[in-house]
């Protein structure tokens, strides 16, 4: 099976140790993966903000990128929605007949992790070693536009060592939305003050989830607050073993020191 990895913007940016932790992890399995170059961004920020056809040329670009994969992996489920959900309708909108096709073609075959393990793959334990405790927190795209089900929690489940517990009232949006929470600063900072409340009273050390940029808004919140708990994405704690362990993010100093 010839796979490639959708790193997306966020990711590549500010968090490129989840993408190499998604290489990992597959490579671990047994699977080669590819980085196509050409690779941008999938336009989802200018889609949601209302810049549909400046999306258009990402939408063209993705295509082009991902060509003749049998299965594209993002370790970002919003991004993922938007290239299976929205794609198809830039290019009907635009009435562009061979985005159309490229669209029908790949998008099918663009998975978030935890789809691709579970449901491409057909594997929930793939040999994770994670000592602590560990909450998750359902992201509103992988819960509300991919379905992903209690995929994330199975292979959880599986992890060595790891300790699952359950988040109080965890499909409620933790306020990021993208742009939502910088044109709504106060009701997004509200949102996710109500989700923090919850991971304390997880009692968790580390809180999981399928997309960074969610990760990055409460983690911000609970770094301000100094709650000792971290934040990591799934592919992180589904990367680490007992003879490569993952580090909580926030924790790097104290433990190179």
């Amino acid at each position: 099976m010839r796979i490639a990895l959708f790193v997306t913007c966020l990711t590549d940016t500010l968090f490129p140790g989840t993408g190499q932790a998604v290489v990992r992890l597959l490579e671990r399995l047994g699977h080669q993966v590819a980085f196509p170059e050409g690779q941008t961004c999938c336009g989802q920020m200018h889609f949601n903000t209302g810049y549909r056809r400046e999306s258009l040329p990402m939408a063209r670009g993705f295509a082009e990128a991902f060509a003749g994969f049998d299965a594209i992996v993002s370790p970002s489920a919003s991004c993922t929605a938007m290239v299976r959900e929205y794609h198809a309708q830039l290019a009907a909108e635009a009435g562009d007949a061979t985005l159309a096709r490229a669209v029908a073609e790949i998008a099918p075959r663009v998975h978030d992790l935890s789809t691709l393990l579970t449901g491409v793959l057909g594997v929930t334990d793939v040999g994770a070693y994670f000592p602590h405790r560990v909450t998750y927190h359902p992201t509103c795209h992988s819960l509300r536009m991919l379905r992903v089900g209690d995929a994330p929690l199975r292979l959880l489940r599986e992890v060595r060592g790891l300790d699952l517990a359950e988040l109080p009232d965890a499909d409620t949006c933790c306020g990021f939305g993208g742009t939502f929470s910088i044109k709504n600063p106060d009701v997004s900072a509200a949102m996710c003050a109500d989700k923090v409340a919850a991971v304390h009273q997880s009692r968790a050390e580390v809180l999981c989830a399928a997309d960074n940029s969610c990760l990055m808004h409460i983690g911000g919140a609970l770094t301000r607050q100094r709650a000792g708990v971290s934040v990591m994405h799934l592919a992180e704690i589904l990367a680490s073993t007992e003879d490569h362990p993952a580090v909580p993010r926030g924790h790097e100093t104290a433990v190179t020191s």
